[in-house]
């Protein structure tokens, strides 16, 4: 184990609003550096939740457990002192910003980042010549990740996700993603809401982004993604644990019989919707 992996110990998380009913029963999980990991489980189960108390979301109280990142527990800090060392979340409804530009938006992102954890008093990085990203150098940088993403360039004018299409708003989560270049990204049910010929694009620029210094967690109802991007392990989160590991093998299995035949063997009742077998079910008709 490393500084450069998430290392995730008995996480036990509860919603803000009711604090005695925890979702996550103690998370057990290590992404390595270079490595990517897909989160599966059936609705409900916990995915969502486990993605944003990493991130710090305050509607999430983690009662107890760590997770070890960069040196850390990072459960100590707020969530953009989470993002400054290089954690990033994709969500999976990405909200508007009326008013903000991407341009803007991105830059400041870009500027946050590179400003670190402790920030210089004598760097204002929202000024290109006190260390801020100088504006052509800003410009060169979203242009070729857009082309990456094949992202019209017209979309930077925009204000943030005001009147995007789902794809559109999972796209520019990607090119958020492109211009921080994190060591750890979150990547919370990317696919969902998005057409095959979307999925694929969305799936070809996270593949262009993959390198030996970032680590990967994808959370994801449907094997289809991982039809793009191929995880080094998959895990099945249900009822607030996971509950089995193994490779793209275990994923093959879910889309082929669901999660009924899992979760019997984890000893668990099938109380939930099946939403592994759904995408067969919607080829059929």
């Amino acid at each position: 184990m490393s500084d450069q992996d998430l290392v995730i110990r008995d996480l036990h998380v509860a919603p803000a609003a009711k604090p005695d009913h925890e979702i996550l029963k103690g998370i057990d999980l290590t992404v390595g550096k270079g490595e990517v990991h897909a989160i599966m489980g059936p609705n409900g189960s916990g995915k969502t939740t486990l993605a944003y108390a990493l991130m710090g979301h305050p509607a999430y109280i983690v009662k107890s457990g760590e997770v070890l990142w960069q040196g850390h527990n990072i459960l100590k800090m707020s969530a953009d002192k989470r993002a400054r060392l290089g954690m990033f979340l994709a969500f999976q409804y990405p909200m508007a910003i009326p008013g903000l530009s991407v341009a803007s938006f991105l830059r400041s992102a870009i500027n946050a980042r590179r400003s670190g954890l402790t920030p210089d008093p004598n760097i204002d990085p929202t000024d290109a010549f006190k260390g801020g990203i100088p504006m052509g150098e800003f410009r060169k940088l979203v242009r070729e990740k857009m082309a990456l993403l094949k992202m019209d360039e017209s979309i930077a004018s925009r204000y943030v996700n005001e009147g995007f299409s789902g794809g559109e708003k999972k796209r520019l989560e990607m090119l958020q993603m492109a211009v921080l270049q994190p060591e750890m990204a979150i990547l919370d049910e990317t696919d969902s809401g998005l057409d095959i010929d979307a999925l694929r694009i969305v799936a070809e620029g996270v593949n262009a982004m993959l390198n030996p210094n970032m680590g990967v967690l994808v959370i994801t109802h449907y094997q289809r993604l991982l039809n793009y991007i191929t995880p080094d392990k998959v895990h099945v989160l249900a009822a607030g644990r996971i509950v089995v590991s193994g490779g793209k093998d275990l994923a093959l299995r879910l889309e082929d019989e669901g999660y009924a035949p899992i979760l019997a063997e984890a000893g668990l009742e099938d109380d939930v919707t099946d939403e592994a077998a759904e995408p067969a079910l919607e080829a059929a008709h």
